[in-house]
């Protein structure tokens, strides 16, 4: 297996200037309007191994996986294109051709041209992630993403990381419940995206996501229950030979805890 790159370095705010394109202001809307009127909230990811180099596609195309999770319902998808995991531009631009839905390139962009390159292969929305960038960058990266069209999804760790943002009402703001430093092959924190939910909600994203490490359909039930909007499923999705029976165990999860929470009010009321 081929050795993963480094992390990048966090890189130096880029020179402002305008996007050299600027489409019409609702499309930068369109994979987070997608996101919150979903009933069934999960952006779907695809990627082609895991943090640790295993294959995920196996004997299916991506064509075949596009077409399993638009008949799961997915509102949104994810494409990994980051070398972690395999991934090349290349594959965003075979899913965002096969697929109508509004996509997400997840890598680690750092430059306005890269987010130029993200909208030309058919990207709704980019990762830009708090942790590797200075504050004036990330902000000027979101008023790039938004002037491209596109929706920051912006993967934090920390509540800090908050206070680098602007526009968080445009912005899906993602809790990475791995830590990248160690190239996400820990088992994850679920806890991490409940202690900042508080804080997600006070920075005034209409779109708190929950993001990875969520392989058990009842703890993507809870996540949901509590308050996030969406959540991100990669691997375990990318390994279920039925990826309508992982679905259907969370709507079956949501079912009961929407039952619990009734059975609760009729008790205390």
């Amino acid at each position: 297996m081929t050795a993963a790159p480094s992390l990048p370095a966090a890189v130096p705010a880029p020179a402002a200037g305008p996007p050299s394109v600027l489409p019409a202001a609702s499309a930068s809307t369109r994979f987070l309007d997608a996101l919150l009127a979903a009933d069934r909230p999960l952006v779907m990811e695809i990627k082609l191994r895991d943090p640790h180099g295993a294959d995920l596609l196996g004997p299916r195309t991506v064509t075949d996986l596009v077409t399993r999770y638009e008949q799961a319902g997915a509102p949104c998808l994810s494409v990994v294109t980051g070398r972690w995991f395999g991934g090349t531009p290349r594959l965003l631009r075979e899913v965002t051709a096969t697929t109508s839905l509004p996509v997400l390139q997840k890598d680690f962009l750092t430059r306005p041209a890269q987010l130029e390159a993200a909208a030309a292969l058919g990207a709704s929305a980019v990762l830009l992630t708090a942790a590797l960038l200075p504050a004036a960058s990330l902000r000027r990266l979101i008023t790039a993403a938004l002037g491209l069209g596109l929706t920051p999804f912006v993967e934090i760790t920390e509540e800090a990381e908050l206070e680098r943002l602007t526009r968080p009402e445009a912005c899906v703001i993602a809790v990475n419940n791995k830590d990248i430093r160690r190239r996400e092959r820990d088992t994850g924190d679920l806890t991490r995206s409940l202690r900042l939910l508080p804080a997600l909600r006070a920075c005034g994203t209409r779109a708190p996501v929950s993001a990875s490490a969520i392989t058990d359909p009842a703890d993507g039930a809870r996540l949901l229950d509590a308050g996030y909007a969406g959540l991100l499923i990669g691997t375990s999705l990318m390994r279920q030979g039925d990826v309508g029976t992982w679905t259907a165990r969370l709507d079956a999860a949501r079912l009961d805890a929407a039952g619990l929470d009734a059975a609760r009010r009729v008790v205390t009321a």
